[in-house]
């Protein structure tokens, strides 16, 4: 009797965990000069570890990242690359790092080699780098000088080796780092059995599973107004994918004639970009995926961005700027994720 009485105790135990209320637990910190937020849903399935150790681990990981591809730290691996004067001499670099470049480069042919992670000189020149001193625009001459660095054809990646073929190549991975940050933060919360979750950086994201009503995660797409808050544009559910949103209403800076400069720098024209199309929308399977993209497109500008994804097949929602109006436009794919008509 006994041994029965305690069985029967243990089985209440276990329906007990099993039957766990769901709780939303929040995580939050800086990181990449911007913020993060995760949300994850504990429902009792698994055992979770306590949320300060979650947030201890993708703390470190979040690190990890910067120390490989911030270029606002002197002593990180990119930065470390990019002081390199020599050329065709090897330089190791982690698995991760060589990913997103990797990765970078498929954009770039995807984008009609709009996304061009080496226009880094160009934009520390106009800039929008690390240092941010500029108070006028460069010269020609200037300009002329950087241009000689850009081009994917200027470096090469074998592997996880990187080497140079001009000595002022200078890799930045800004349009794409944030968002592969939010995918390694989503694989991590993976690892722990976590089903339903929202990870963002910067205002890149990764929804997977449900929130605590149970319901999509949904995102508000924001008008492109001066002062963040502003209404709402459109609601999107995200559930396993990623996205990502480029624009240029809000990094900029005004010559001295008091013209507005897009902090986006297009590596055809060498300059910031001078179209009408204010944010770039685009969801896909990952976040580093979006993030490039969402960059490669936005320099296109509305029509050939459209027109590409179209032809590809990707899922983007655009806010163009018509005057003192807004109008939007989104593709088919789109259209169909959002079921949009």
């Amino acid at each position: 009797m006994k041994i029965k009485a305690l069985l029967v105790l243990l089985m209440a135990v276990v329906l007990s965990a099993c039957n766990k209320d769901p709780q939303q637990v929040v995580l939050e910190g800086k990181t990449m000069g911007t913020t993060y937020h995760v949300k994850y849903i504990d429902d009792g399935s698994v055992e979770l570890p306590k949320s300060q150790e979650v947030k201890a681990a993708l703390d470190s990981i979040l690190k990890v990242v910067n120390d490989e591809m911030s270029t606002y730290q002197k002593d990180s691996q990119i930065s470390r690359f990019n002081q390199m004067q020599e050329i065709n001499q090897p330089f190791e670099i982690s698995p991760d790092f060589a990913f997103v470049v990797k990765e970078a480069i498929r954009l770039h042919t995807a984008t009609e080699h709009a996304l061009n992670v080496t226009v880094g000189p160009l934009v520390n020149l106009w800039g929008f780098g690390p240092d941010k001193r500029l108070n006028k625009v460069p010269s020609a001459e200037q300009i002329a000088e950087r241009a000689q660095f850009v081009g994917i054809d200027k470096f090469t990646l074998e592997n996880n080796i990187l080497t140079k073929k001009v000595p002022g190549v200078y890799l930045d991975l800004s349009s794409i780092a944030k968002g592969f940050g939010v995918d390694k933060l989503a694989l991590h919360l993976e690892q722990y059995g976590i089903k339903n979750y929202l990870v963002e950086i910067g205002g890149e994201l990764r929804g997977k599973g449900k929130n605590l009503q149970g319901q999509d995660w949904r995102i508000a797409i924001e008008k492109p107004e001066l002062v963040q808050g502003a209404a709402t544009q459109i609601i999107v559910p995200l559930h396993n994918l990623g996205m990502a949103t480029s624009g240029n209403y809000r990094n900029y800076f005004e010559d001295e004639s008091g013209k507005r400069l897009s902090h986006i720098i297009d590596p055809k024209t060498l300059s910031p970009i001078e179209h009408n199309l204010a944010s770039i929308t685009v969801i896909a399977p990952s976040t580093m995926t979006a993030d490039g993209l969402s960059t490669g497109l936005f320099v296109l500008g509305p029509e050939k961005a459209l027109e590409v994804a179209e032809r590809d097949q990707l899922a983007v929602f655009l806010i163009i700027k018509n005057g003192d109006k807004f109008e939007t436009k989104m593709s088919s794919t789109f259209a169909k994720l959002t079921e949009q008509k």
